[in-house]
């Protein structure tokens, strides 16, 4: 089983406005929690003030899992009025000193805090011990299809419909002779390295590919929101106009029904889990070769740009993959 990053989200029938959205001074989309779209990748937070602004949210939650170099703390956290919903996710943590004799079931206290480029956890206090199940316990898979197993490199992707960003019915099939790269995410993720980090990175990943002369021009990316009920055709629109700055060349958003989740979930290894009003996801991002065959899965946030460009680039000149 590959590492898994969750993020939960409240209440999936929540609406997004689908009215025009301008971004603020700052380059955040007001009303979608966008948080900070650097790229953090997983590391050490970047602390310095004079590079971004920084927010800080005191709440607090349950302690799931700590990393045993305790920088990382997955959290069941209460909800941010004004900010996120309850949620249970991974955090990095700036002082792993703080998490000295804290243990999964206990309930902290603590300062979430969110850059333009970065988010970590400080300030960590234990405060009780909860007894209830933790949520990393619960089945990984709810309502999906149990005839599929997990696909791997260079196996055919199932095709799926989808719901393009202009209301069109389009189909994995459709970009066959082109290497498609393809994400998952939901436009209230509010956090910046989870949702908003894997669209940064595709943003950067196509303009390096648009900015070299001699790149190959047969590959295409794909935003793939799983939370179609909230992400309509118009919201997604105006969310990736905000991240192509106005160039939609060679990158298409786009929702995926529950019918084609269903399918490509167990196939890679893609969580999205509703319990109740709340959705579980993990992290994954693929290239297709120009057949329609998986030619690699880049899991969780632990990639480049760089790294995303090349593999498209070797993809689509055939040549055999080197990372």
């Amino acid at each position: 089983m590959k590492k898994i990053l969750l993020i939960t989200v409240g209440t999936i029938v929540l609406a997004i406005a689908p009215v025009p959205v301008r971004a603020d001074d700052t380059g955040n989309m007001p009303g979608m929690n966008m948080g900070g779209m650097g790229q953090n990748n997983g590391s050490m937070p970047n602390t310095n003030s004079n590079n971004s602004a920084v927010t800080s949210y005191a709440t607090k939650g349950v302690v799931e899992k700590i990393t045993p170099d305790r920088r990382t703390a997955t959290i069941d956290t209460d909800k941010i009025p004004g900010y996120m919903d309850k949620m249970t996710m991974d955090y990095p943590v700036l002082n792993t000193n703080e998490l000295k004799g804290i243990s999964p079931g206990d309930i902290i206290r603590f300062k979430l805090v969110v850059s333009t480029n970065a988010d970590w956890i400080d300030g960590v206090h234990r405060i009780g011990h909860s007894n209830s199940e933790m949520t990393n316990n619960m089945p990984m898979q709810m309502n999906m299809s149990h005839d599929m197993h997990e696909l791997g490199t260079g196996d055919l992707l199932p095709d799926g419909a989808l719901t393009a960003e202009d209301g069109r019915e389009i189909h994995f099939s459709d970009f066959r002779g082109m290497v498609l790269a393809f994400t998952f995410f939901y436009t209230r993720c509010p956090l910046p390295n989870y949702c908003p980090l894997m669209n940064r990175n595709f943003a950067d990943a196509r303009d390096a590919l648009l900015s070299m002369p001699d790149a190959p021009t047969n590959w295409e990316f794909l935003s793939i929101s799983f939370d179609p009920d909230n992400d309509t055709s118009q919201v997604l629109a105006t969310y990736g106009g905000f991240y192509r700055h106005g160039n939609s060349s060679h990158w298409l958003f786009a929702s995926a029904p529950k019918r084609t989740l269903s399918v490509l979930a167990p196939a890679l290894d893609l969580m999205v889990i509703h319990q109740g009003s709340a959705i579980t996801h993990n992290l994954r991002t693929v290239v297709l070769d120009p057949k329609g065959h998986i030619y690699h899965q880049f899991d969780g946030n632990q990639w480049t740009p760089s790294q995303l460009a090349n593999v498209i680039m070797q993809a689509a000149r055939g040549n055999v993959k080197t990372l």
